[in-house]
């Protein structure tokens, strides 16, 4: 719709995906698994280089939030449509953000440093209260999240968490925050272009989910 020549990438699951058929060029990048294809940075700067492309979109998952991938892209000279590594390393981390969150001032729910073993993940759980909510650290779109009530289930959630976390992301690391019940999620969206102009959308009630995913985003919030 804007002029732009796009070009595809896809695994050998979506060879027939709605995004394959729009774009103008597609290209595989290997088999099923996204440990195989959509995380591999080396074989979707390869696309890049072979189509002439000069911006990556990393779309959501995946690696759209790895300051890896953001780095590497500017390593190879193309432009990637979303933060800088810095920024991206800084906020990516959820433990990382929140210590940046703490030492700024701002208040945070009361949660875990990354989990070793179901036997630290109980004695964190049982200081912080529960129920408690198991977090992959560089997690997103609600996955490698998993609401624990009771110290019987934990081991069990912890291990499907960071196998989530593993396939999603490949990073296994997961943490644990105390889970609020009912909560309304207000949120405010800061975009800052390349020159150095910053802009916010006022607040944002995000509180309608289905499996810790927003579905639907109003402001003003009510």
């Amino acid at each position: 719709e804007m002029g732009i020549r796009t070009v595809a990438v896809y695994s050998e699951a979506d060879r027939d995906a709605l995004h394959v058929r729009f774009a103008h060029e597609a290209y595989p990048i290997g088999p099923p698994p996204s440990s195989e294809s959509y995380l591999r940075i080396d074989k979707l700067l390869d696309v890049a280089k072979r189509s002439g492309a000069e911006a990556i979109h990393p779309g959501y998952g995946f690696l759209s939030e790895n300051h890896e991938f953001s780095r590497a892209c500017r390593d190879a000279g193309l432009v990637f449509v979303g933060p800088p590594p810095e920024a991206m390393q800084a906020m990516g981390d959820k433990v990382r953000s929140r210590d940046l969150m703490t030492k700024a001032g701002v208040a945070v729910v009361p949660g875990s440093p990354p989990l070793k073993d179901a036997a630290e993940a109980v004695a964190a759980a049982e200081k912080i209260g529960y129920p408690v909510l198991l977090k992959a650290s560089a997690g997103g779109g609600g996955k490698g999240m998993r609401v624990v009530r009771s110290s019987a289930e934990l081991p069990s959630l912890l291990a499907q968490a960071q196998g989530e976390a593993r396939s999603s992301f490949g990073d296994e690391t997961v943490f644990l925050e105390k889970y609020v019940e009912r909560p309304r999620h207000i949120e405010v969206q800061v975009l800052a272009d390349a020159q150095g102009n910053c802009v916010h959308f006022g607040e944002r009630e995000c509180s309608i989910q289905r499996r810790h995913q927003k579905l639907i985003e109003e402001s003003p919030s009510p």
